[in-house]
């Protein structure tokens, strides 16, 4: 089998292959970019794994003319610059023991053996620098399924990093098959080492959650979540009632996925322990505000701009069992491109200062309230 992209015949991918295997050395693409292309999805880096130790590495980058950083050598990991674009490069290697979120690692010459070390079988494959295939664990039925599952004991490979919970659901999320179910052995593993998310980042975890979330359709594995007591785990308090029924307004109202607004159709309203930014814990915040006011769409727009309200609506619908009304997407973007016609330029010199102020806003209510039907001269008369 053999795979192509731009990724791969570029003049920067091809000059790091040509680079490592100046010397006799192996080279190969593996991880995501082998997966995605298998499966016709963007690939958005490109991993290469090598049977050259890290400082091998440097030097065949050093003798190609190509800059290397060593931004993992215990790891094994040397990121290699090539055309403007890094490419991490790491060598075969094997855990020889791990606490559940840190590993010490041997290095290997054995693409087997790298291999087994990797979380998903649809993730340990590999390609040489002609696109073909290499599948040394027997991945590709499962990546042909759409069946996402752990590579040997499943209780292995979480008790080796138990951010592996998390990664099972969101490549279930947006690699997996729904109508396949999950693996029964993965989820037997998952509610025997739940215990193990105690010992996590909340770094990790929070970014790992807004992965999961950003998928097409997170609703299956965001139950499973539930089911298995991973959401709780992750997200104290959250709730799944409201999510399936977000995922479909999204649909109708053609609104593409947010992880936000869904993280706060869960309930979720601090995104403090995720260690979101200032700007996200904020934007969840406005949601919690506004959710049970009786803004109308229109002024919502208005006030708040276009994506901000929509984001309501839904929410008001699915969190609130309320009504959904699909017009009210529209008029919302309707009074985000809408403008006040009176200025507070138009009420000088007669008003200023605090009193300014006041008559600028209780004119812009009487704007809005009339459907912004006033015209300026209804508003100044």
């Amino acid at each position: 089998m053999n795979i192509t992209g731009d990724w791969l015949t570029s003049d920067g991918t091809q000059a790091v292959f040509a680079a490592l295997q100046a010397e006799g050395h192996s080279a190969f693409a593996v991880g995501g970019c082998v997966r995605n292309a298998l499966m016709g999805v963007p690939v958005t880096d490109v991993d290469i794994a090598t049977d050259a130790t890290p400082q091998t590495v440097e030097a065949l980058a050093k003798a190609a003319n190509l800059k290397s950083v060593p931004t993992g050598i215990d790891h094994g990991t040397i990121t290699i610059v090539s055309d403007g674009t890094g490419y991490e490069v790491t060598t075969y290697r094997a855990d020889t023991e791990t606490d559940g979120r840190h590993a010490i690692v041997r290095f290997s010459t054995d693409m087997a053996e790298d291999a087994a070390r990797r979380d998903f079988t649809m993730n340990a494959l590999y390609a040489d620098a002609d696109g073909m295939v290499i599948d040394p664990l027997n991945g590709l039925p499962d990546l042909d399924a759409r069946r996402v599952r752990f590579i040997g004991d499943a209780h292995a490979r979480i008790t080796e990093d138990y951010l592996r919970i998390l990664r099972f659901f969101r490549f279930a999320a947006w690699y997996g098959d729904p109508g396949h179910g999950f693996d029964a052995d993965a989820l037997a593993a998952i509610a025997q080492t739940l215990d193990g998310l105690g010992g996590l980042s909340q770094e990790r975890i929070g970014a790992e959650v807004v992965k999961l979330l950003s998928a097409p359709d997170p609703a299956p594995a965001v139950g499973s979540m539930a089911q298995t007591g991973v959401l709780q785990a992750v997200l104290p308090g959250s709730t799944p009632r409201a999510f399936a029924p977000l995922i479909h307004l999204e649909e109708l109202a053609e609104l593409g996925p947010d992880p936000l607004r869904r993280l706060a159709s869960l309930g979720v309203f601090d995104g403090t322990d995720l260690r979101l930014s200032k700007k996200d814990q904020r934007r969840l915040a406005q949601y919690q505000s506004l959710i049970s006011t009786n803004e109308p769409p229109l002024e919502l727009g208005y006030r708040y701009g276009k994506e901000i309200a929509q984001d309501v609506l839904l929410l008001r619908a699915v969190l609130l069992e309320s009504p959904f009304d699909l017009d009210g997407i529209q008029i919302a973007e309707t009074g985000a491109d809408a403008r006040c016609p009176v200025k507070a330029g138009d009420l000088m010199p007669a008003y200023s200062g605090v009193a300014l102020g006041n008559k600028l806003r209780e004119v812009e209510d009487r704007w809005i309230s009339s459907g912004f039907t006033l015209s300026k001269a209804d508003l100044l008369d």
